[in-house]
């Protein structure tokens, strides 16, 4: 949930970026910095904790001058220390960069600066851009230049602002993929750059959004943008008005809208802190259990209500699957009221985003009633979830979920789960470090890949031209993808009023086969995994009745093309974390759907975000 603010122009850059920083404070963040230049140095200054503390330090070390950047951390790669908070400095001092996001490649790089001789100052993977940017700008002499350069080695999502001592006035942004968000500030004769809107409203109204594998040159007189190969971009800015619910939309038209394409930065925000790349381990400090007491365990117990027990099954899969510890899955209002027989080597592990879901509050009083003890994985911080959760409270970092559909808490759900799974794997003995790199390298990997199924936008307007009149639709899945099915269905009832079922492929024929006709769209989660030639088998029935086929594939699988009508395709990944990448054709086929019909997707008829009564 890292912040980032950066301004030049004639103010003094200090209290408008400390000033934009505060306005981000509710992202959450462990540390903060600033580096501004007075033309003579550049000053940076860094703290641990609350901006309190750097603002304490400000006074006693006061920084002036009319450019500068600042960002607040959520911890990544390294601990929360000053020296890893950023902003992270050049071999050569005069080069201070920030960023937000994960470089997927970090180690590779890392060792080949390494072995050129450069020594790290940090644990952080934002101080290898530093050191690829100093290297780079050496050799052109030019900021702009070195910061394509540095991009071309990179991998994952990244959002970055960077300055120079030797090119005073200026600053140079650049975005790759979707690891958070980047907008730039018009103003007279200032110009200002943040990760979120709000960051700068207070000075401007006219914005410009950076997209995906663009880079801008920010001067007093206001910003260049061309894409990475050096092409201009033109675009007119647009005027975001004095309204917190709009400035919080920024240039999305609904807040689930936002949501989806929020969650590359949401799933990195999920393993801030919590992963140990070249350890290979996993770091869940919030979890307040022993290596023994995880050793013990014979069960998990995992309670959850609508898309968080879709969540709880995956989970399921991934527990057991990883740490070979059995886990029971329930529904938070069928659990409370069936006298459920809990041992003292069971685990309640309850999954709400509210963390005040009045059923799932209630399995957390049984077990505590029963001497067990319980876990939450949960977004809302100091909810009652994590109030009530005394084995820990592991939180999902996804920042505010306004549309009542969960979208981005859903993904995040996920990946705190596949966390859960490996430490609980580590303290079981069940992984190995080396196999935990595997995994947590494939973690690290995930929000980049988020990004690219979420460059396919065309295919979801046609599906929704298509089939926005149907009264009926199918999802098909199996193993772990018959949860991502369910998933499907809810969400396109939730918000388009369409009657959907989700079921795992290979009941089909039990039932729900009876129902295929030329006028169905049925949709098949059909990845390449162990049973991807039953999935086949089960798209070829439903072709045979005049069923229309969405299929949700892996990359360049020619054999689902030749079989289904539309094919929606998702990078490969380990199977496990698939969920994660196939979930994401179904919040968008169910948001276009529900667009195209006219429906209000934010707030959908009858449902409330969080159900505090029975």
């Amino acid at each position: 949930m890292c912040g980032i603010v950066g301004y030049v122009g004639p103010r003094e850059a200090t209290e408008v970026v400390v000033g934009g920083l505060r306005r981000l404070e509710y992202r959450g963040y462990d540390s903060a910095g600033i580096a501004i230049d007075d033309g003579r140095e550049l000053q940076l200054r860094r703290s641990v904790g609350k901006l309190a503390n750097l603002a304490a330090q400000l006074r006693e070390q006061p920084t002036h001058g009319s450019f500068g950047i600042g960002h607040t951390r959520w911890a990544t790669h390294g601990g929360v220390t000053e020296a890893n908070a950023h902003p992270h400095r050049d071999a050569s001092g005069s080069i201070v960069v920030i960023q937000n996001g994960i470089v997927e490649n970090y180690l590779e790089l890392k060792h080949a600066l390494a072995a050129r001789g450069h020594a790290f100052q940090s644990q952080t993977d934002t101080e290898v851009i530093a050191l690829l940017l100093g290297d780079h700008y050496a050799a052109c002499g030019s900021l702009e230049q070195a910061m394509r350069l540095t991009l071309a080695e990179l991998r994952g999502g990244n959002a970055i602002v960077a300055m120079s001592h030797h090119e005073p006035g200026r600053l140079v942004a650049a975005r790759l993929g979707n690891a958070g968000g980047m907008v730039i500030g018009l103003g007279e004769g200032e110009t200002f750059v943040a990760s979120d809107v709000p960051a700068i409203l207070d000075y401007t109204q006219r914005m410009l959004f950076i997209e995906d594998r663009e880079l801008a040159v920010l001067t007093p007189a206001g910003a260049q943008v061309s894409k990475l190969d050096g092409t201009p971009v033109r675009r007119q800015p647009a005027t975001v008005p004095w309204d917190p619910v709009a400035a919080a939309k920024g240039d999305f038209k609904h807040f689930m809208q936002k949501e989806i394409f929020e969650q590359p930065r949401a799933l990195t925000d999920a393993l801030r802190g919590r992963i140990d790349l070249e350890g290979g381990a996993v770091l869940l400090d919030e979890l307040r259990l022993a290596d023994g007491d995880l050793w013990r365990l014979g069960r998990v117990y995992a309670v959850a209500c609508g898309t968080a027990w879709h969540a709880a099954l995956i989970g399921k899969y991934m527990i057991e699957t990883l740490a070979k510890l059995r886990v029971d899955v329930d529904y938070g209002s069928e659990f409370r009221y069936r006298q459920p027989l809990l041992g003292d080597d069971t685990l309640l592990l309850a999954i709400t985003q509210s963390g005040e879901t009045v059923d799932t509050l209630a399995a957390m009083e049984e077990a505590r009633a029963q001497g067990v003890k319980s876990a939450a994985i949960v977004n809302a911080v100091g909810s009652q979830a994590a109030r009530l959760a005394d084995a820990g409270a592991l939180y999902l970092h996804a920042g505010p979920e306004i549309g009542v559909a969960s979208t981005k808490a859903f993904t995040s759900m996920l990946v705190v789960e596949y966390l859960l799974a490996l430490r609980l794997a580590q303290a079981r003995g069940a992984l190995r470090p080396d196999a935990i790199r595997t995994h947590v390298q494939a973690l690290v990997e995930l929000p980049g890949k988020v990004a690219r199924v979420l460059e396919q936008q065309a295919i979801y307007h046609e599906l929704a031209e298509r089939y926005h009149r149907a009264g009926d639709a199918l999802f098909l899945g199996r193993q772990v993808s018959y949860p991502i099915a369910l998933e499907g269905a809810l969400k396109l009832k939730e918000i388009s009023y369409i009657h959907a079922e989700g079921y795992p492929a290979g009941e089909m024929k039990h039932g729900p086969i009876a129902l295929i006709d030329e006028d169905m769209p049925v949709v098949c989660v059909a990845v390449r995994d162990a049973i991807y030639e039953k999935m086949l088998s089960n798209i070829e029935q439903v072709k045979a009745r005049g069923g229309h086929v969405i299929a949700i594939a892996s990359e360049g699988d020619a054999q689902i093309r030749a079989k289904a009508d539309y094919v929606i395709e998702v990078p490969e990944t380990l199977p496990l974390l698939t969920p994660v990448l196939t979930s994401i054709p179904m919040q968008l086929i169910a948001y276009q759907f529900a667009l195209r019909r006219g429906a209000d997707v934010d707030q959908p008829r009858n449902l409330a975000k969080s159900v505090t009564v029975e």
